[in-house]
């Protein structure tokens, strides 16, 4: 089954899940990474497949596995970069009690009452995680030749700023030296 979309496609029915095991397919674009939050994601294109399997009345096992690409600005020239993504994550359910436990990694303890499951935020997790911290073309010469250029002259210039300011002392400073000197 493939689903994209619509906000309850996102929605495991935990109570009417049939044991063993199901295969569910979602299209991924940027509208499903931006709708819970704004995030750098400009345009997407990613396949996440969940398989739930159901192994108790309480108890399932997600697999998630999300390929395609994203496309996010470059933290160097701000242009467009695609970026790859390939990622899997593994997750146990278990309907236990009335409270949410989400202190372990891959234990997921949700109150017995729930009757559904929302992977969208999962999903996007998995996929948002696989951006590094800093991201940039491979190679500089990728980058925007103009953005480039204006940032080398910035530089230049905060450079050039820092030479002066060094030459130029402050004359409480100096008086300061002159006491120094005098003892």
């Amino acid at each position: 089954m493939k689903l994209t979309g619509n906000v309850e496609d996102f929605k495991l029915k935990l109570k009417a899940m049939p044991f063993g095991t199901q295969e569910i397919k979602y299209h991924l674009d940027a509208g499903f990474f931006n709708d819970i939050e704004k995030t750098e994601v400009r345009r997407a294109s990613v396949e996440a497949t969940v398989v739930v399997t159901r192994k108790e009345a309480d108890f399932f096992q997600l697999e998630m596995t999300c390929s395609g690409s994203l496309i996010i600005p470059c933290d160097r020239c701000l242009d467009d970069m695609e970026h790859e993504v390939d990622a899997r994550y593994r997750l146990d359910v278990k309907q236990e009690g009335d409270e949410v436990d989400d202190s372990r990694d891959e234990l997921l303890i949700v109150p017995e009452a729930w009757r559904e499951l929302d992977v969208a935020p999962l999903l996007r997790d998995t996929v948002l995680l696989t951006i590094p911290l800093t991201h940039s073309h491979d190679d500089a010469a990728q980058c925007n030749a103009e953005m480039m250029t204006y940032l080398c002259g910035a530089a230049e210039t905060a450079h050039d700023d820092e030479q002066d300011g060094a030459e130029a002392t402050d004359p409480r400073w100096e008086a300061l030296r002159q006491l120094k000197k005098n003892k």
